[in-house]
């Protein structure tokens, strides 16, 4: 018998996680630009973690409304996307937390299935690459569906993107542009095999 597959409809909705919680944040002129710039079919929501405390165990019997308000957040979501500062050559510690805190209680994973993307920006050169590899691990033992190429490592210089997302260089737009539409097509395909419930 031949496995049927589900087409789910646009438009989809992407939850955007910004890695960092600096209201001046390069991250967040980025994850700007990649609005700007993605294909129409896709409509973003910031999902904001900042009201999180810091978790541990002794949470799992009373969750608290932040994190039940955070997890719903990811469950709506048909995507996921992740643009995110690189620190101390790992992902930012607030953003770990938040993904510590989908991930509980045990059993009550919310990462799981969903279609991701990672992107990142930073002043260095290396453009977020190594604090990437490690959200990447993270998400992979949370079994997210992860796009992984192409790999986007944006090299921040002063004046790139502006604060609503216009983009000043020539050449980045392009780049960006080929990417939401890579992780569009990417989602889509994912969503075709997994439908979101």
């Amino acid at each position: 018998m031949p496995v049927q597959i589900f087409e789910h409809e646009p438009p989809y909705r992407v939850g955007v996680i910004i890695g960092s919680l600096s209201r001046d944040s390069i991250n967040r002129k980025l994850a700007n630009a990649l609005e700007r710039l993605a294909p129409p079919q896709l409509e973003f929501h910031e999902i904001s973690y900042a009201e999180l405390p810091l978790y541990n165990r002794d949470f799992d019997a009373d969750y608290p409304r932040a994190a039940v308000d955070f997890k719903e957040k990811i469950t709506a979501s048909d995507a996921l996307l992740f643009v995110t500062p690189e620190y101390n050559r790992s992902l930012p510690g607030a953003l770990k937390n938040a993904i510590d805190w989908g991930s509980r209680p045990w059993g009550e994973n919310v990462w799981a299935q969903l279609p991701t993307a990672v992107i990142g920006a930073s002043p260095g050169s290396i453009g977020t690459a190594v604090g990437q590899q490690s959200l990447r691990a993270t998400l992979s033992f949370l079994n997210a569906r992860q796009m992984t190429s192409p790999e986007a490592y944006v090299h921040f210089t002063p004046g790139l993107i502006e604060d609503d997302g216009t983009v000043t260089v020539d050449s980045t737009p392009e780049f960006l542009t080929n990417f939401m539409a890579a992780f569009y097509d990417y989602m889509r395909r994912v969503l075709a095999v997994i439908p979101r419930s």
